[in-house]
């Protein structure tokens, strides 16, 4: 019994809470009907969280043997999990690496019929077609069931490629684009996974050395691109946020002008003068929907430089979980409404779209 106007996210953790948040508080405008979310433990430490979310709209749902708990915290379930899927025009899956494909599995292949599109989120590789807000919208197409949210740090990368190497949709300006992953070894949010010093990370594909690289060259392989990128990794003791630097080298002449105005232009792209994540972080937790920055990145103008008229080189903060957040919304809106420019239904998220921090 499908709503055509229905969205369903699974798990309420740290891209699920606030994108639950940001589709109920925006639903009209998004052209969204309702909102619902799959919780599966009934916490006494999280039922703040869950009355909070439907205190903004959104109904809750769960599995059968978790509902009678859920209604002794005082906490009304809508619907059970099969038919929150069965009656969503789209489903965002939000839970924890690899669970994503065990529900595609379990749940989503059965519903194909009755269900826009299913969405899966970070380190979700080969759930269906790798997909960033502002980089590949012209790849979508109405087949398109299973769509992967790349992570924060791919959407990073792919935002720098697109502005500042193939302009002009000229992807054979690029010569060779190399990043380093400066990550935050875990969430404000989180207490466990906290390094005590810095730990470097493996390369473990010969091509692209990790992930990072590999999923931004899918990306722009759907719009028949062959990219030569490549990253490394490694985790720092900080909670903050990510950070990336980055050498792009291109075949057209470039001077630095020409690299900061390429920046400054791109409304998905935040500049500043901050160089401390500290700073931006801060500036996110006050100004952001639910403390997130929803720009592609945040990039510090004093770290770019153009090294022999060829190579841009630079530093970049990723905005915390922020991008992946709002290539959440746009896929939803672009199922329940693919007739509808996602320009003018995303226009009530530009005061999160930073153009300067």
């Amino acid at each position: 019994m499908k709503d055509s106007r229905h969205v369903h996210v699974i798990g309420t953790g740290t891209i699920g809470e606030p994108l639950i948040g940001l589709l109920a508080d925006y639903r009209k405008e998004l052209g969204i009907e309702t909102v619902s979310f799959h919780k599966r433990t009934p916490l006494p430490s999280e039922r703040a969280k869950v009355r909070s979310l439907m205190d903004r709209g959104a109904l809750l749902c769960t599995d059968d043997p978790a509902m009678a708990k859920f209604e002794e915290q005082g906490l009304k379930v809508s619907w059970d999990a099969e038919e929150s899927i069965d009656r969503a025009a789209v489903v965002i899956d939000c839970t924890p690496s690899g669970i994503g494909h065990e529900n595609k599995q379990k749940y989503y292949d059965r519903f194909t019929h009755n269900t826009a599109g299913f969405v899966a989120q970070g380190s979700e590789f080969g759930f269906g077609k790798m997909y960033a807000r502002g980089i590949n919208d012209e790849a979508l197409n109405a087949d398109d069931k299973f769509i992967h949210v790349v992570s924060c740090n791919t959407h990073n990368i792919s935002v720098l490629l697109k502005t500042l190497a193939i302009t002009d949709n000229n992807p054979d300006n690029l010569v060779e684009a190399k990043f380093v992953m400066m990550r935050r070894s875990s969430d404000t949010s989180q207490d466990g996974d906290f390094l005590p010093a810095p730990k470097v990370g493996k390369h473990e594909d010969s091509r692209f050395g990790t992930h990072h690289a590999r999923d931004a060259w899918h990306i722009f392989q759907t719009l028949g691109y062959d990219l030569n990128v490549f990253s490394s990794a490694i985790k720092l003791n900080t909670q903050y946020m990510h950070c990336l630097w980055f050498n792009i080298r291109v075949k057209e002449k470039i001077d630095l002008p020409t690299v900061m105005s390429r920046l400054t232009e791109n409304r998905r792209i935040a500049t500043t003068e901050k160089t401390s994540a500290n700073q931006i972080y801060s500036f996110g937790r006050d100004h952001g929907h639910y403390g997130r920055i929803l720009s592609q990145t945040v990039v510090p103008t004093k770290t770019i430089a153009v090294n022999n008229d060829h190579e841009i080189i630079g530093f970049a903060f990723t905005p915390q979980d922020g991008n992946p957040l709002l290539s959440s919304v746009a896929i939803a809106s672009w199922y329940i409404d693919s007739d509808q420019g996602l320009e003018k239904r995303l226009d009530c998220l530009k005061p999160y779209l930073f153009h300067e921090i």
